[in-house]
């Protein structure tokens, strides 16, 4: 799961007469064309801590992807970590649907395990395997904004809006983000779960591919078989017929909202070796959606 962050609301239609301000149009022109003409072909890989093994080269694929000129976006997770550190302060962890209930003492440590402990590791990681990357958490400038989900959770957030300027601006400098999930609510922080994160963020930027990178072989049906394509309609159905539950479920959603915006998804096993260089190659490996 993951954390919050804000962003400067935009006016309404209401606000507008019906019309959005000239200086949001011109705003929302200049992220199309930023998009199209300079970051084509943009991947989100979307990593946790149970794929980070003495086996895993995700980092080092990074690594050679960034030296290829390939533009690569990591949103990160800590699922165990977190509970490891919740248990370690007598908090016991909770899941409904996948998603972790988030009360006050549980966001606090969600909050310094992500974007202090995993995410500096992580960059301390990848600068020692030879890559530029640059921290970042979604509650830097705002860049996720969100509003409570449900009661039932917590303080866990639905991404209402992604601001994707501290995204273009690191990519431009060269640098790879990693990015805590978590996002701004009013008035607090709220935990977002990372999967739900790099679905919103694949979707923003129009990445061309958002990879997860998880410890299951991919998708499975009822009869625990791989299933290597998934259309729209399937993956939907695997959702509402409960045959895909727990974390699976986030995971799927998340290719649904970046298959909207054009983008090809992959949910792989990231303890294979090179997992991550074989899905941008083109070669099958896990379940492809779309």
């Amino acid at each position: 799961m993951e954390d919050p962050v804000g962003i400067n609301a935009p006016q309404t239609d209401a606000q507008t007469g019906g019309f959005g301000s000239v200086e949001s149009d011109s705003s929302a022109l200049s992220d199309d064309v930023e998009k199209e003409t300079n970051f084509s072909g943009t991947i989100v890989v979307k990593i946790g801590g149970s794929t980070l093994g003495s086996h895993d080269t995700t980092l080092r694929d990074l690594v050679t992807l960034q030296r290829q000129g390939i533009n690569s976006i990591v949103v990160h997770g800590g699922g165990k970590i977190i509970s490891d550190w919740m248990a370690k302060q007598g908090v016991m962890p909770r899941f409904v649907q996948g998603l972790r209930v988030t009360d006050e003492p549980s966001l606090d440590i969600v909050v310094a395990v992500l974007t202090g402990l995993i995410n500096k590791n992580l960059v301390a990681s990848m600068f020692e395997l030879g890559a530029r990357s640059i921290g970042l958490s979604g509650a830097d400038d705002a860049m996720l904004r969100a509003n409570i989900r449900d009661p039932e959770l917590g303080l866990v957030g639905d991404i209402v809006d992604v601001n994707t300027h501290p995204i273009y601006t690191a990519l431009k400098s060269g640098y790879i983000p990693v990015i805590a999930p978590g996002g701004s609510g009013s008035p607090t922080l709220l935990n977002i779960n990372a999967d739900t994160a790099a679905g919103e963020i694949a979707a923003a930027i129009g990445a061309s591919r958002l990879v997860f990178l998880t410890d299951v072989q991919g998708v499975l049906d009822t009869s625990r078989r791989l299933i290597p394509r998934l259309t729209e309609r399937q993956a939907r159905g695997l959702i509402n017929s409960n045959v895909a539950a727990g974390g699976m479920i986030p995971k799927l959603e998340a290719c649904l909202t970046a298959l909207h915006s054009g983008g090809v998804s992959h949910i792989v096993d990231g303890r294979k070796p090179s997992a991550l260089m074989d899905v941008i190659s083109g070669k099958t490996l896990g379940t492809r959606i779309g």
